[in-house]
């Protein structure tokens, strides 16, 4: 199962995603991901990575899909293991105000 939440800011409108991101559930991020591009009024997307427990192949590929059309991704954990890099860092003062 795979739990998808939208997070709207003054600045960025977060996607966090709990879960396994495995078919048919990676196209569900995709769709979600898509949907939430729409009026985005000059806010960047963010997706979050959170308590995910399994990544597919078909979640990867979906991963790397949203990088290369531009929307951050940041993960931890499983995450980072499936991508071979770790995208998140600890909380900076920019990411704590965005988030407010």
């Amino acid at each position: 199962m795979l739990k998808i939440s939208l997070i709207d800011k003054a600045r960025r409108r977060r996607l966090i995603v709990e879960g396994k991101l495995v078919a048919p559930w990676a196209a569900e991020l995709m769709n979600a991901c898509q949907q939430a591009r729409a009026n985005l009024r000059g806010r960047e997307l963010v997706v979050e990575m959170h308590h995910i427990s399994i990544i597919s192949h078909e979640g990867e590929n979906v991963i790397l899909e949203l990088i290369n059309g531009g929307i951050k991704v940041r993960g931890n954990g499983v995450f980072y293991e499936a991508c071979g890099e770790r995208t998140d860092s600890p909380r900076t003062q920019e990411s704590d105000e965005a988030n407010r």
